[in-house]
């Protein structure tokens, strides 16, 4: 018969981080696990090795990609010829708004004067990473409408 005396109850599992239960964060198997912390890593916002315009001009590009999607099958031209040339204004505009609210953000977070080793701890950063964001962000939601309409000539 197996013991399990070298496994935790789930009780035990989850604990404060560090032992601090000040710290306000859960250290579970999940949120302390090498994979995640891997994964965390290589995201372009903590890649070691990349320029703020790049790191915005990745997520940019993410995020207009799969922005189009839902305002081209959820909006409220969903059924008319336009759907995805709506849609690609739609996610732009709105890629807009979240460059202009990551530029407000080093604005009011950082001193013009700061100076930093992380780009993102100063305010030159932010203004290139919500840049590079826009940048991205329009490209990505082209590329979206690109692929929606060729999805569409298919008859998909």
């Amino acid at each position: 018969m197996k013991t399990t005396a070298n496994r935790k109850p789930t009780a035990d599992a989850i604990k404060a981080f560090n032992g601090d239960p000040c710290l306000g964060h859960l250290s579970t198997p999940i949120s302390d696990s090498a994979w995640v912390r891997n994964y965390l890593k290589n995201l372009p916002i903590y890649r070691p090795g990349l320029k703020a315009l790049q790191r915005g001009l990745e997520i940019g590009a993410a995020h207009g990609f799969f922005l189009i999607g839902p305002f081209a099958k959820l909006g409220p031209l969903r059924d008319s010829e336009y759907a995805n040339l709506a849609a690609l204004a739609s996610a732009i505009g709105l890629v807009f708004i979240a460059k202009a609210g990551m530029r407000l953000y080093g604005i009011a977070t950082f001193s013009k004067a700061q100076k930093s080793s992380d780009p993102l701890e100063t305010y030159r950063g932010w203004a290139d990473l919500s840049k590079g964001f826009f940048k991205g962000g329009a490209v990505g939601a082209l590329g979206g409408f690109v692929v929606l309409e060729i999805l569409h000539l298919v008859g998909l």
